[in-house]
């Protein structure tokens, strides 16, 4: 990494356009962006930007997006039309969520909800120079693999994806195996497919196996070939996967899947770099790159014996994992945005998202994962009655999720009020106190992330960590383990 990370490799300052109304807070930004070395200038308002932007190189746009909203959505427009690859980042004073999406729905990448940290600021600036520097990371993962053939694209922002997206971005120029891991339904087959679609031999086949969809014999047959007469019914002869992808890339999807017989067959061909079809008495050169995956763990299975430890490590040579949504939230805007924008050109209609939709779905674990939200998205559509989608329209696990939350905040609540001495007067909760225990049961919820917290709440990040300071919490506390009731239980030093 270069130690200032607004430099590009070539050595050259990624340069950021400023447009803030408030000369303070436009040249504390701009301060920032030079501290982390951009080079940086800006403007009062937006009407100057789109001749600057025609005159001048601008990699980074930092602007306002004011109450009114119109005028800062058209700039959005007008950037992505005259610079497309300008990455943009909305400062909102709006205290919803739904208006970032809007934003972002407009081209905007990235968002900051006013008050915020100027580290916070830092961060996001840093992030907008990862993604040049690494091989145009997330951008350009998206854009090739609009052009492989996969169902759909790479979705996300943040700390999480963006390391993925640098891992990926490395092994697609390489020819090794790789371990794809990941829950059911985060896209394993989609990561396949764009390192696939980033490598040298894109043009070449990508064929996928399903290891846990057929009996073994099957499977056998589907990978390796066989030849004409090697069993009843072979009345052809059959290449296999793995000669068919010629050098192109073989997707095994629950590998974990195979039995031992297969693993082992399958790890001779790994290190012979042939293959031998069923009842040949040639063998076939091994061109094609493996990829596999697996929705367990295939260290366990290792330890366990059900999964061969010598195959394993072949195919662990780089090992890639997909986090779950959950671990994720603040790309739940993204994708939600993504989804309804496929919708929208489908059925014709512009759907967007109320807030209060959109709450549930950031509060919701999803244990499926983004294929859950997909269906969610789908559903939602499918069921609304015009172009805004509200709770109601939501799947009933996330109805339901959203009733047993509101059923535990108000028990908690009872429980605390009739929580009184004998013979003592009922105790009465005062505001202050409501105040504190949804702060803290809404950072409980959310694992600790204090800066999603503050968006749900609808207050600034500054004003959070003021109130965390008044209940004797300090900023460097995980709050995940935290009793809303009383905020003393044990915490966990970061």
């Amino acid at each position: 990494m270069d130690e200032m990370l607004g430099m590009e490799h070539n050595g050259n300052r990624l340069h950021v356009l400023v447009i803030e109304e408030d000369e303070a807070m436009r040249s504390a930004c701009m301060e920032i962006a030079a501290q982390r070395g951009f080079s940086a200038e800006g403007l009062p308002e937006a009407g100057n930007a789109q001749q600057l932007l025609r005159s001048h190189t601008v990699d980074l746009l930092l602007m306002e997006l004011k109450a009114s909203r119109r005028e800062g959505l058209q700039l959005l427009e007008e950037v992505k039309a005259l610079k497309p690859d300008t990455a943009i980042i909305v400062m909102t004073s709006s205290t919803t969520i739904g208006s970032a999406v809007e934003a972002m729905r407009g081209g905007a990448t990235d968002y900051l909800t006013k008050p915020f940290l100027m580290e916070e600021l830092g961060t996001v600036l840093e992030r907008a120079a990862h993604q040049r520097q690494v091989s145009g990371a997330s951008r350009s993962l998206r854009e090739r693999l609009r052009t492989s053939g996969g169902a759909g694209n790479l979705v996300g922002r943040s700390p999480e994806m963006d390391k993925l997206y640098r891992i990926l971005a490395k092994v697609a120029q390489s020819h090794h195996p790789a371990l794809i891991s990941g829950e059911p339904g985060t896209g394993k087959e989609m990561v396949a497919r764009t390192i696939h679609a980033q490598s040298e031999n894109a043009s070449q086949p990508f064929l996928t196996v399903d290891c846990g969809a057929f009996a073994p014999e099957l499977i056998e047959h589907e990978l390796f070939g066989y030849v004409k007469g090697a069993f009843p019914g072979a009345l052809r002869n059959a290449p296999g996967v793995l000669a068919s992808a010629e050098r192109g890339t073989v997707f095994l999807d629950e590998i974990g899947q195979l039995t031992p017989d297969l693993q082992g067959k399958l790890l001779r061909v790994l290190q012979e770099k042939e293959i031998r079809p069923a009842g040949a008495t040639h063998r076939i050169p091994l061109h094609a790159r493996i990829l596999a995956a697996s929705s367990v763990d295939l260290a366990a299975a290792v330890t366990k014996g059900t999964f061969r430890k010598d195959l394993y490590y072949r195919l662990n040579v780089v090992t890639l994992r997909i986090p779950p949504l959950r671990e994720r939230r603040s790309d739940i805007p993204l994708l939600a945005t993504h989804f309804l924008d496929r919708m929208s050109r489908e059925s014709g209609e512009n759907y967007t998202l109320s807030d209060d939709a959109l709450r549930s779905m950031m509060d919701y674990d999803w244990p499926q994962n983004v294929r859950e939200l997909e269906g969610a998205i789908e559903r939602a559509c499918t069921m609304s009655s015009g172009p805004v989608i509200h709770m109601g329209d939501l799947p009933t696990q996330l109805q339901n999720h959203e009733l047993e939350l509101r059923r535990e905040a108000s028990s908690q609540m009872h429980k605390a009020q009739s929580a009184v001495q004998p013979g003592a007067m009922p105790r009465v909760t005062t505001l202050a106190e409501l105040e504190k225990q949804a702060i803290l049961s809404t950072i409980k919820q959310l694992k600790g992330d204090k800066l999603l917290a503050a968006r749900l709440l609808g207050i600034g990040k500054t004003t959070l960590y003021r109130k965390l300071k008044e209940y004797g919490i300090s900023e460097n506390v995980s709050l995940d383990t935290v009793d809303p009731m009383n905020g003393t239980s044990a915490y966990r030093r970061m």
